[in-house]
């Protein structure tokens, strides 16, 4: 995997989720990680949860970026926005179609968090290669949250 660093900026439209979705699958392409179907597929999925957060709860402008370090370490995605509103963790119930997106990324990503900034905050995850399974489900497989693995597929594809 080459070295990554790049950034998308993000308009507050819907819309913007698929954008990213395409560039993240590009990028990370680019630099090698697509040989790697399940972490690609994984990395793509949290940009979709991470970058969905951000346009429909606040509604403004935001900033995707995709990091890697040398030697194939972790990749880390940020999503910066102008909110100064902290992520919040839901209990969706079973038929509601929105509130699993935070304990979605806390299931695939091998760390996550957030911190404030000047003039709003930065949503992060990382994943490490190796840590996805063959299915491309990183750790959502097994842990108890199966009704998620559908859910995830219809987002990846």
């Amino acid at each position: 995997m080459q070295v990554l660093h790049e950034e998308l900026e993000i308009g507050p439209d819907p819309a913007e989720v698929g954008r990213a979705r395409r560039w993240a699958r590009a990028r990370l392409a680019r630099a090698g990680v697509a040989a790697d179907e399940p972490l690609a597929e994984t990395l793509v999925l949290l940009v979709s949860e991470l970058v969905t957060n951000a346009v429909v709860h606040t509604g403004r402008d935001a900033v995707l970026s995709l990091m890697s370090g040398a030697r194939g370490r972790s990749v880390r995605l940020e999503v910066a926005d102008a909110s100064r509103l902290p992520p919040r963790t839901r209990r969706a119930a079973g038929d509601e179609t929105s509130g699993r997106g935070l304990e979605l990324v806390s299931g695939l990503a091998d760390r996550w968090g957030w911190e404030q900034e000047e003039g709003g905050k930065r949503v992060w995850c990382e994943v490490e290669p190796g840590s996805c399974d063959a299915g491309g489900r990183g750790r959502l497989q097994g842990s108890g949250r199966a009704t998620y693995l559908g859910f995830e597929r219809l987002l990846v594809r």
